[in-house]
């Protein structure tokens, strides 16, 4: 029973995204219901899995002794598939009206139930092998996304994210060859901090760690929904999430005064302040929030790297925090972009009372990025701080300066547009409006979110810190 769940879990979406593809014209106006339905059916069964079968394993396929397809359900599991198996359906939803004028809405649901097979199956890895399998479907099936409208700006777009994944692909590849076919890979300490060092460098691409990061802002041209996903959920949660089990599950050797430590935790501390300070530089509505995007995953590797089990649980709450809030500021940066086609900050002037649903949640997201109490964002930079005093030392309060000065960036480039929309003459755009219940539906329930999760952060930090203190060791 195992077995089937874990199997279904990414097979059902995998096979049915591309038969999906292969209908065509058939089913083009059903592609999107048909789409939801299954993406329901397999989020059922990833919740049925979480709940049913905690601790489980299930060994697919076997190559040989060391090349083993394996899948298990531990706590970081649990809160990554979790994840997906909740925000994706909504992001179906949203799609099915954000794409309805769309000229092959098959090709757009068909891969975006793929991406959704492969992350799943990240979310289930059971070891390093199996993560880098479905690691490298997901670039797979979310480079025809980005190039979907296959404008100019989008086929270079889709270049950059494919040339930025294929070279950290290939730093993955010998990090996991290395560490499957290594046996006692602390015999050679120094060796497997090299392949360690080229494992982070080539997750830190979909992590966006600075100078990795210059692929995400332009995949910001991808239609909202891809763009939601990308920020939020599958693309840059599939890095950390990839980054962590590599530092904790594989590796797991990075001692308070190793300098390698020291030097990443550098690393992801200036990608925080970098992000920050581009987000306040862009106007671009999109691209802004993209680069808090590369800000905000740092925040959680810097959590990661922290090397205690405080810190750990502190990413795990901004991993699941972020997703919530990211997707609804990108929810509501896409319906302005659907009514009205405009996307420049500048353009937001007044567009607050034309669509007060649209940005009513957008403000609640601004709240909670911020870091405003009682919202999710104060409860995960909170844990955070907390977690890098608990360790102490010149790196962990370089790290905390870094987020506390994010914090106040972020204010500065969230709630300027907030400021445009709310505070400045509307212009005048005839039937402009907030979007229809299939657009809103998804956007009031994470921006509700948002507020809920931030009221109910300590039994997030607990479930967070349960898995925390159980990360196994795959080596």
């Amino acid at each position: 029973m195992t077995g089937i769940l874990f199997t279904s879990a990414f097979l059902i979406p995998l096979v049915s995204g591309l038969a999906v593809m292969i209908s065509g014209k058939r089913i083009r106006k059903a592609s999107g219901v048909l789409s939801l339905t299954l993406t329901l059916v397999s989020s059922a069964l990833i919740w049925y899995a979480l709940l049913s079968c905690p601790g489980g394993s299930f060994v697919l396929l076997k190559a040989s002794d060391r090349f083993v397809l394996s899948f298990s359900c531990d706590g970081a599991s649990q809160l990554f598939a979790g994840l997906i198996a909740t925000l994706w359906p909504l992001t179906v939803i949203y799609a099915l009206e954000y794409m309805e004028d769309d000229e092959r809405p098959e090709m757009f649901f068909g891969f975006f139930l793929m991406a959704f097979g492969a992350t799943a199956g990240i979310a289930f890895a059971g070891n390093y092998f199996t993560l880098y399998c479905f690691y490298e479907a997901l670039t797979l099936t979310t480079v025809p996304l980005v190039l979907h409208y296959h404008t100019e700006e989008s086929v270079r777009a889709a270049r950059t994210y494919f040339t930025y994944s294929l070279g950290g692909a290939a730093m993955v590849f010998l990090s996991m060859l290395y560490f499957t076919l290594t046996p006692s890979p602390g015999s050679g300490a120094e060796l497997a901090k090299l392949f360690y060092l080229a494992g982070f460098a080539g997750f830190s691409v979909k992590s966006a760690v600075f100078p990795l990061h210059a692929w995400l802002p332009r995949a910001s041209v991808a239609p909202t929904p891809v763009t939601a996903l990308l920020h939020a959920v599958a693309v840059v949660k599939s890095g950390v999430f990839a980054v962590i089990r590599l530092t904790w599950c594989v590796y797991g050797d990075l001692s308070a005064d190793d300098p390698v430590r020291g030097v990443l935790i550098c690393v992801v501390s200036f990608s925080i302040l970098y992000g920050s300070s581009m987000a306040v530089r862009e106007t671009d509505l999109k691209r802004r929030l993209a680069y808090s995007t590369v800000a905000n995953l740092s925040y959680i590797l810097f959590g990661a790297l922290l090397m205690n089990v405080s810190g750990l649980a502190a990413a795990f709450v901004h991993m699941l925090f972020h997703a919530v809030m990211k997707i609804t500021a990108f929810f509501a940066a896409g319906s302005v972009l659907h009514a009205s086609g405009r996307r420049k900050v500048y353009e937001m002037d007044g567009m607050g009372r034309l669509m007060p649903l649209t940005f009513t949640a957008f403000t609640l997201a601004a709240l909670s990025l911020t870091g405003v109490p009682p919202f999710a964002g104060f409860v995960s930079k909170w844990q955070l701080l907390t977690a890098a005093a608990e360790m102490g030392g010149v790196f962990a309060y370089a790290g905390c300066a870094s987020i506390i000065f994010s914090a106040l960036l972020t204010a500065i480039y969230m709630f300027t547009t907030v400021r445009r929309a709310f505070f400045s003459d509307a212009p005048s755009l005839n039937g402009t409006g907030d979007p229809g219940w299939r657009m809103i539906l998804p956007m009031a329930l994470t921006s509700v979110l948002c507020l809920v999760m931030g009221l109910a952060g300590g039994f997030f930090a607990d479930l967070c810190m349960n898995a925390a203190g159980n990360m196994p060791r795959w080596i």
